[in-house]
């Protein structure tokens, strides 16, 4: 931190540390996502019981084709996304189109004449999802040190809970209440929200023309002699004078550290533009992309778990309301409240998972996540007592959805260790087999329960095997010394000549 009275503090404006902060940021991402999961999980309640009242039969296939919609417009738009994030140099433009292009589809769906409008209407909210996932995590890690980046993106990700708590419950309570259209003005309303969030922050490259580094590691900055007090709202960000060399969107390894030294001279009044122009970087085509991912089994791998997290999250999301409907007779708003309850303990996974990634590695949190995920999607088949699938609900939906902090966490560290490659790539791939595996899911799930006499049995089961074929995959390749391979040279035995 500047000295009190320095030119570059005096210039700097009213509310910048704050505004860039790395908290700060990671709110409003997090907000972002509890929108995006709003929007997205607000119907699964609605949509069986309105396609049911508009005279339509195989509801749980139709809403499984709507959530298909989503999913299929959020890959259709990922890799432009993420290629165009890496070349230009804006984050904050794109998170901002997202939203207005998530409030028009919640219009055209609300006001939706027939069933193709209400599934196009569906592909533009996937583009407008898009943006958060692969931009917002992009700026998140462009903000965060290396060192706590899986914490900051575990506390983002516990927003999925928070869209998946509220949009249900929500939704159901609504529709119930007031129709159709309820639903969609209380999604208009939040999407309102998140603009004024993404509106007010400012993205790390902006703010280190100011002499200020958000990513400036908290330890780093307290060394310093003008370190932020103690207590202080801005915490962990540290001053730093405009440099003439800066990434787009993330500086190199070798400025990181230079990116926290503070300068004794500001000769300007005023940010200088040409201090912060960045220097010209590596741009990767697609090919090129897909050419590096291939050549690292730590990135299929962990493309691969997201995929099949995407795949067996979603795969029950359009049958659970007609299976609860039919074994125990519940109505839209009483499978709201199911989801509330199922919900509320993954709120605490993500930042949970996220820490411990940042204190032991990806490799056990992501091991020891799924392993302990699939018991439960067993136990959720019994029928038996209502008590009893909604406990074994919700601690499955808490293991499954710790994965996403580790994965997210364990996509950066490749990112570093690519040339040319950033955040925006890696988080493109993310979202893009996170989309293809939400976009089969639905249909798959729909499919499997309409079709089969024990559907539910037959989806449960599906996940299952899918979450065992990871969680071998995660312990072959996921970390610096995955967990199966740490196993085999420690119980190996040791030569003579050793």
């Amino acid at each position: 931190m500047s000295p009190p009275g320095s030119l570059s503090a005096q210039k700097a404006p009213v509310g910048l540390k704050w505004r860039s902060s790395v908290w700060m940021i990671t709110f409003v991402i997090g907000l972002g996502i509890a929108v995006d999961l709003t929007v997205y999980s607000i119907i699964i309640p609605v949509m069986p019981f309105q396609l049911e009242r508009l005279g339509y039969t195989d509801v749980s296939s139709l809403t499984g084709w709507l959530l298909f919609s989503f999913s299929a417009g959020l890959v259709l738009s990922t890799i432009p996304i993420a290629l165009l994030s890496e070349r230009y140099n804006s984050r904050q433009q794109p998170l901002v189109l997202g939203l207005v292009i998530l409030t028009g589809s919640q219009i055209m769906l609300m006001e939706a004449p027939n069933y193709p409008v209400m599934c196009i209407a569906r592909i533009l909210q996937g583009v407008g999802s898009s943006m958060v996932w692969v931009v917002g995590l992009a700026l998140l890690c462009d903000t965060a040190p290396p060192s706590t980046v899986a914490l900051h993106i575990g506390f983002a990700m516990s927003g999925l809970s928070v869209g998946l708590v509220i949009g249900p419950a929500v939704g159901g309570a609504l529709y119930d209440r007031f129709g159709y259209r309820g639903p969609f003005v209380f999604g208009i309303g939040a999407t309102v929200l998140d603009l004024i969030g993404r509106l007010v922050i400012i993205e790390r490259k902006d703010a280190i023309r100011w002499g200020i580094d958000p990513a400036a590691i908290k330890e780093d900055a307290n060394a310093n002699a003008n370190a932020t007090p103690a207590g202080n709202a801005n915490e962990g960000v540290a001053e730093v004078a405009p440099t003439e060399k800066s990434d787009a969107n993330v500086p190199t390894k070798e400025e990181v550290s230079q990116s926290h030294t503070v300068s004794s001279q500001v000769t300007s009044s005023s940010p200088d533009p040409e201090a912060a122009q960045p220097t010209r970087k590596r741009h990767l085509t697609l090919v090129d992309v897909m050419v590096l991912f291939g050549k690292s089994p730590r990135t299929l791998v962990a493309c691969f778990l997201i995929f099949v997290y995407g795949l067996v999250y979603s795969s029950q999301e359009p049958s659970i309301p007609v299976h609860l409907q039919h074994v125990w007779g519940l109505d839209s708003k009483t499978v709201g409240l199911i989801f509330i309850g199922t919900a509320v303990p993954a709120l605490f996974s993500s930042p949970l998972s996220g820490y411990l990634t940042d204190k032991y590695g990806a490799e056990w949190t992501t091991v020891f996540g799924i392993l302990l995920a699939i018991p439960w999607w067993v136990v959720i088949i019994i029928q038996t007592r209502l008590a009893l699938f909604i406990s074994a609900f919700a601690i499955q939906a808490f293991f499954t959805s710790s994965v996403l902090s580790p994965l997210s966490a364990e996509l950066a560290d490749v990112s570093r260790q690519m040339d040319g490659v950033g955040y925006g790539h890696v988080y493109g791939a993310l979202n893009f087999v996170f989309g293809i595996g939400s976009s089969l899911g639905p249909v798959i799930g729909g499919q499997l329960y309409d079709h089969l006499a024990r559907g539910w049995m037959a989806l449960c089961l599906f996940s299952t095997g899918m979450l065992v074929v990871s969680a071998i995959l995660a312990g072959l390749f996921t970390g610096n010394a995955p967990l199966l391979w740490r196993f085999k040279y420690s119980s190996a035995p040791v030569s003579s000549d050793s």
